[in-house]
């Protein structure tokens, strides 16, 4: 049999309006600590094992991945908040950002996943898409190692999954979604 893993972020303006629509899920445990805690933002709306006094899942979500439940997060995203339409958000989406403002500190704080990175931005100045799909992936532990290289060796080395299992490092698909989140902002700031 083969097994697949699943990482699918969903964005909302406001999760719980979701969460009300859909009310038949279970939320995602997290072991923290040596405790099962709920989960930021992971549910469940399949059946999974549950803990019956936390309602919660009773499975770390690592362990209940490996066991081929599906997990998805449902995350609030703010910068939502600020588009208008479905047509407006593709409009922020597709139109090219002002890349050369991220060499503006007050600017580039200001912006969703890159605001504590100024100093590197500045040092890397991603000015496209890829880039800054790239430049979010370099910003995580796992890959740090890639920042004072070039975007071709960047490229060659920053989607390869770290040997380490508990590594910290985001996918391809991951940066590339935050990466259009990032525009969106940028666009929205302007």
């Amino acid at each position: 049999m083969n097994k697949v893993n699943f990482d699918i972020d969903i964005d909302f303006a406001d999760r719980s309006k979701i969460l009300n629509l859909l009310p038949n899920h279970t939320p995602a445990g997290i072991i923290r600590n040596d405790k099962l805690t709920k989960h930021n933002t992971g549910v469940y709306y399949t059946d999974v094992p549950m803990d019956p006094v936390k309602g919660i899942c009773s499975l770390d979500h690592k362990d209940a991945e490996e066991r081929g439940y599906f997990k998805l997060d449902l995350l609030n995203v703010n910068v939502y908040n600020q588009v208008q339409s479905e047509e407006h958000l593709i409009d922020l989406m597709f139109t090219e950002p002002p890349w050369e403002r991220l060499a503006e500190k007050e600017y580039t704080e200001q912006i969703i996943h890159i605001g504590n990175h100024y100093e590197l931005v500045k040092q890397m100045m991603p000015d496209s898409i890829p880039r800054m799909a790239m430049f979010l992936a370099v910003i995580r532990p796992a890959k740090r190692y890639l920042a004072n290289r070039s975007w071709k060796e960047i490229g060659q080395e920053v989607w390869k999954v770290p040997t380490d299992p508990n590594a910290y490092y985001f996918k391809k698909s991951h940066s590339v979604g935050y990466a259009h989140l990032v525009v969106v902002h940028m666009n929205l700031l302007k």
